[in-house]
């Protein structure tokens, strides 16, 4: 290895192990709330299917998580966590890597790593069990193989690229994106006869290869179901969000919203230096390729993202952030070709870090001020100020407070309903911690084992044979049924149903 390889493979191994350390000590150490809390319970059920659509399934995370499961350390929920953060570093790691060897300079590349690891977004996935952290890894890594193509135009680089572009999408659909630009990159190469038809051949068979996870999911489903349309529709928007892929209607107040999603990402003059990027793309040497697929990216990821309509709609701008960090990484680089270089670059590496003490200081302003920010303000142990304005969640236990607190209440044999936000929490603590196995958890989404059926139907009957009692008696987060013709009484964190009086 030559000297200078072994030096970038250093800085490399130094960038990985201290985003490595920010995201260990920022991880959740226990049971989460919402999808993260879904994801929990999948892993301890060896579950890389799921229920809510093959879109949803995200195979390769599941087999990875799974995998951390049984190694022998720690907390079973903590370890499904760390599988986020691990991804995460590699991710950061993988941005350094990127920018350095295509601009050449350590500082530029730098900037683009610390601007993508403190972006809230990002580093709030960070710190829970989600896929996005282990797509973005991947994705980085499909950028440093093409771009490695376009300088050296070894196609063993488009073998990796095919690979990689698999795997990703056994992790998330999302990788489709990048997918249309790779291939309509390839084809240029083929057109232009830079690459044979035997290598195109060769970069399918790998991307079939990386893509088994979900490609097994797709055809164990069309065999066991014999409907190909429907599972290819499960395949590609879940089970109930066609509308809001292929949303194309926006309100005045999404798109408010979005553009603070972006500047909660971005609290600092820093984002300036994107644009500096954007233009100064056509101001560098780079292969013309290349540059067209940096472009093609930021556009798609920015408009999929921006006309998305679903509630979390703010973690699927993470693929847009990775381009907004590589075009601010540009824009330093070219700085540093100007006069009093050393002044603007630690000024621009100071910026980089302001995000911190914003996030820092988010909640107590937020709070005084009293701003909306979205959520529900009826979840137990969970300061939604804090817990969504602040992406580190080392050492919160509200969710798991929140599970053993509501099964203490909970007289014999009852039945909980919770919305998607609390049943996580709850199934965990039953299966994972043997509390309570009396007290069945049923919602829309997922029952425990041998839960009674619970609809309009059978309610009646079940409420003169157990205590029944739901989470929330907010409609949206209670079924409407329940609400018509019950009364909840508090219990505690809990509510108890009662007849409702004529």
């Amino acid at each position: 290895m030559s000297v200078a390889k072994s030096k970038l493979a250093r800085h490399y191994f130094g960038i990985l192990c201290a985003a490595l350390a920010l995201y260990v000590v920022s991880c959740a150490p226990g049971a989460l709330w919402q999808d993260s809390g879904l994801i929990q319970y999948r892993v301890w059920h060896n579950d890389i299917e799921g229920f809510l659509g093959l879109a949803l399934s995200h195979p390769l995370f599941y087999i990875l998580a799974i995998g951390a499961k049984y190694v022998p350390l720690g907390e079973f929920t903590h370890r499904v966590n760390l599988v986020s953060a691990i991804a995460a570093a590699v991710a950061v790691a993988n941005m350094f890597l990127l920018v350095r060897l295509w601009l050449g300079r350590n500082m530029p590349a730098v900037i683009a790593a610390v601007t993508l690891a403190v972006s809230h977004t990002f580093w709030r996935h960070a710190s829970i069990a989600e896929t996005y952290t282990l797509w973005t890894a991947l994705f980085l890594a499909e950028l440093i193989m093409l771009l490695q193509y376009t300088r050296t135009k070894r196609v063993c680089y488009l073998y990796w690229l095919g690979l990689l572009g698999g795997l990703s999408i056994a992790v998330h659909i999302l990788a489709s994106i990048p997918l249309l630009c790779y291939v309509i990159f390839v084809i240029f190469l083929l057109v232009k006869k830079e690459i044979r038809a035997g290598d195109l051949a060769i970069i399918d068979l790998l991307w079939i290869f990386g893509s088994l996870p979900y490609g097994y999911l797709i055809v164990s489903n069309i065999v066991q179901t014999g409907d190909v349309a429907d599972t290819l529709a499960s395949a590609a928007f879940g089970e109930r969000w066609r509308g809001a892929v292929l949303n194309t209607a926006l309100s005045a107040e999404i798109v408010k919203e979005n553009f603070l999603y972006i500047l909660l990402n971005f609290p600092t003059p820093n984002i300036l230096l994107f644009l500096a990027g954007c233009f100064g793309l056509f101001k560098i040497r780079l292969d013309r390729g290349f540059r067209n697929v940096l472009l093609g990216l930021t556009v798609l990821f920015f408009v999929f993202a921006f006309r998305y309509t679903v509630p979390d709609r703010y973690a699927f701008f993470i693929p847009f952030y990775c381009m907004v960090s590589i075009f601010i990484g540009l824009g330093t680089h070219l700085l540093q070709e100007q006069r009093n270089r050393k002044v603007l670059v630690f000024s621009i590496l100071f910026l980089t870090l302001l995000p911190v003490g914003v996030y820092t200081a988010g909640p107590t302003l937020a709070r005084r001020m009293r701003l909306d920010i979205g959520a529900r303000d009826d979840v137990p142990y969970r300061d939604d100020y804090e817990y969504f304005l602040r992406p580190w969640k080392t050492g919160y236990k509200g969710a798991e407070n929140f599970a053993d607190e509501a099964l203490s209440l909970a007289q014999k044999n009852a039945v909980i309903y919770a919305d998607t936000t609390a049943v996580g929490p709850l199934l965990l603590a039953r299966q994972v911690n043997g509390k309570r196995p009396d007290v069945k958890i049923v919602s829309g989404t997922v029952n425990s084992r041998n839960a009674p059926k619970f609809n309009e139907q059978t309610i009646e009957q079940l409420l003169k044979e157990r205590p029944i009692y739901v989470v929330s008696p907010k409609p949206g987060y209670c079924p409407a049924f329940v609400l018509d013709n019950y009364n909840p009484v508090r219990v505690g964190i809990l509510w108890r149903l009662v007849e409702s009086e004529e």
